[in-house]
C-alpha cells in the first residue's frame, strides 16, 4: 500500500512538471513595473531635454542615453536575479550588510561632492551610490535576522533592540552624507517589519516614539532643514528664496488639470522647476498628464503594494517565513519611497531628496527597486511551486483514502 501511495504521488508530480509553466511570472507584478518603466523612460526623455540642452554641449539626449543604459544594466541584474533561489539572499544577508556598511565608510572618504552631498562613489562613467544599496541590503538582511531570532523577538526586548543598533549605525552613516530622506526609509521599513514580525505593540509604540523624537532634533539641529519644513508649511511666504522649488512644482500641478497639457508641453521643466527629471519628475508627470494620469501611476503603485502583501501572505501559509519578510519589507520599502516622493512634488510632504521608484532618472535606484522585483517574481515561482507540491500530495493520499 505505501508504494502504490508513493508511485501515485510520483504520477501527480510528473503530471504536475509537465503541465505547470515554470516561466510564467506574476502578470499582477510584472505588469504595473513594467508600465511604470515604460512612463520613467517617456518622462525623463520629456523632462531632461530642455535641461541637457542647455547644461549639456547641446546634446539633449544625454540623460535619456544615460537611463536608457542603466535601465539596460537594471534589466540584465533582474535576469541574474531571477535565477538565484531565495535561499541564497537568506545565506548571504549578513555578508551583503557589511559590504554595505563598508560602502558607507567608503563614500565619507573618496565619494564625489555634489550640492555639498557626498552620496556618490565614481565608478568611470557611471556611478555607485551606497544608500541606495543599503535599503535593499537592509530588508534582506532584517528578513534573515527575523527568521533566525522568531522567538527571541516576540518573547525579549533584546531581540526587538538588536537590529536596531545595526540600523541605527547604517542611520548615522546616511546623516553623515547627509542623506536624511534614505534614513526616513530604511527606518519606517525596519519599525514595519518588525511590527509584523511579531514585536509587542509596546516596543513598537515606544520605539517609534522614540525615533520620531530623534529625526525631530536631527531636523531642528540643521538649519536648512527647518527652512524646508517652514516652507513646506507656507511656501508662497518665499516663493522666490526657500520656497521656490515647491511653489514652481505646484504650479506645474495647477497647469495639469485633468487631462494636463500633453506630452513634451510642460512649461515647468523649462528651467522653472529644478530637479525636473530626478527627485520632481512626478510634478512634470503632472502637469503633462493632468489629474488622471496622476491616479493612474498612483494606482500602478497600490497594486504592486497589494501584490507584494498577497505573495508574503500565501509564503507565511507555505511557512517560508524569510520569502515572506522579504516581500512585506520590499513591499512597505517601494511603497513608502514612492508615496514621499508624490507627497513631497505635491506639497503634501517636507521637500526630500528621494527618488520615485521605476520612474525618477537616478541609475542606482532603478537597478536596485528592479532587482527587488525580480526577488519577488522568483518568490512568487517558488510558492507556487510548493503549493503545485502540495496540491499533488493532497490528492495522492486523498484519492487513495477515497
Amino acid at each position: 500500500m505505501m508504494a502504490q501511495n508513493f508511485l501515485k504521488l510520483g504520477d501527480f508530480v510528473e503530471q504536475w512538471q509537465v503541465s505547470d509553466p515554470r516561466t510564467k511570472l506574476d502578470p499582477w507584478l510584472l505588469g504595473p513595473v513594467v508600465i511604470l518603466l515604460a512612463i520613467g523612460l517617456v518622462m525623463v526623455a520629456s523632462s531632461s531635454m530642455p535641461y541637457a540642452e542647455d547644461n549639456m554641449n547641446g546634446n539633449e539626449y544625454h540623460f535619456l542615453i544615460r537611463h536608457g543604459i542603466y535601465l539596460l544594466i537594471a534589466l540584465t541584474a533582474s535576469v541574474c536575479v531571477l535565477q538565484l533561489e531565495t535561499r541564497f539572499w537568506q545565506v548571504y544577508g549578513p555578508y551583503f550588510l557589511l559590504l554595505g556598511i563598508v560602502l558607507l565608510i567608503a563614500v565619507l572618504g573618496i565619494g564625489r561632492e555634489i550640492n555639498g552631498s557626498k552620496r556618490w562613489i565614481g565608478l568611470g562613467p557611471l556611478t555607485l551610490q551606497p544608500a541606495e544599496l543599503m535599503k535593499f541590503f537592509s530588508v534582506i538582511y532584517l528578513a534573515g535576522y527575523l527568521v533566525r531570532r522568531s522567538d527571541e523577538l516576540q518573547t525579549q526586548v533584546k531581540g526587538f533592540m538588536k537590529p536596531l543598533i545595526l540600523i541605527a549605525l547604517i542611520v548615522g552613516l546616511l546623516l553623515l552624507q547627509p542623506d536624511f530622506g534614505s534614513s526616513a526609509v530604511i527606518v519606517a521599513t525596519a519599525l514595519a517589519m518588525l511590527f509584523l514580525a511579531g514585536a509587542r505593540l509596546w516596543q513598537f509604540v515606544t520605539l517609534s516614539l522614540g525615533v520620531g523624537a530623534v529625526m525631530a532634533v536631527v531636523v531642528l539641529k540643521a538649519p536648512y532643514r527647518v527652512k524646508r519644513l517652514v516652507s513646506f508649511l507656507d511656501p508662497w511666504a518665499d516663493q522666490f528664496g526657500s520656497g521656490y522649488q515647491l511653489v514652481q512644482s505646484l504650479i506645474a500641478f495647477g497647469r495639469g488639470d485633468w487631462f494636463g497639457v500633453g506630452l513634451g508641453n510642460s512649461l515647468q521643466k523649462l528651467s522653472y522647476l529644478p530637479m525636473s527629471h530626478t527627485d520632481f519628475i512626478f510634478s512634470v508627470y503632472a502637469e503633462e498628464f493632468g489629474f488622471i494620469g496622476v491616479m493612474l501611476v498612483i494606482a500602478l503603485f497600490v497594486i504592486i503594494f497589494m501584490r507584494c502583501l498577497s505573495i508574503g501572505r500565501r509564503a507565511l501559509k507555505m511557512e517560508e517565513y524569510f520569502s515572506a519578510y522579504l516581500c512585506y519589507g520590499f513591499g512597505f520599502w517601494l511603497s513608502l519611497q514612492a508615496i514621499i516622493n508624490i507627497g513631497v512634488a505635491s506639497g503634501a510632504l517636507p521637500t526630500k531628496g528621494l527618488t520615485l521608484p521605476f520612474i525618477s532618472y537616478g541609475g542606482n535606484a532603478l537597478i536596485v527597486s528592479c532587482m527587488a522585483v525580480a526577488i519577488l517574481l522568483r518568490i512568487d515561482f517558488e510558492i507556487r511551486r510548493k503549493e503545485h507540491e502540495y496540491s499533488a500530495v493532497k490528492r495522492a493520499y486523498g484519492g487513495e483514502n477515497e
